[in-house]
């Protein structure tokens, strides 16, 4: 019985995860990017798992300069980004479909 409540647990765990990790892509648009200090401007809807209700355009920190160079203004992107001791950061973008 034990055994089945970990299982159990750890499913729950592992869905409620994926669906954080689902709601944290955010919808936006380059409007500036500066390679020399590794951030990008993006003007993007809510971003309700970073606590912003409203549209707005915002600098991050990127965590991998490399996303940098995937991209150019103008485009459109689906990003996720987290709150770090150092601001904002984009941790995972591509551009939109």
């Amino acid at each position: 019985m034990n055994r089945i409540i970990r299982i159990a647990a750890a499913l729950a765990l592992t869905a409620s995860l994926a669906t954080a990790a689902f709601a944290a892509s955010i919808s936006g648009e380059v409007k500036k990017i500066d390679e020399g200090a590794g951030k990008i401007t993006l003007k993007h809807g809510p971003a309700k798992n970073l606590g912003m209700e409203e549209p707005m355009t915002m600098v991050y920190r990127v965590k991998d300069p490399a996303l940098l160079k995937q991209v150019k203004v103008g485009d459109k992107v689906t990003f996720e980004a987290e709150e770090a001791p150092a601001g904002y950061t984009v941790t995972k973008m591509e551009k939109a479909k």
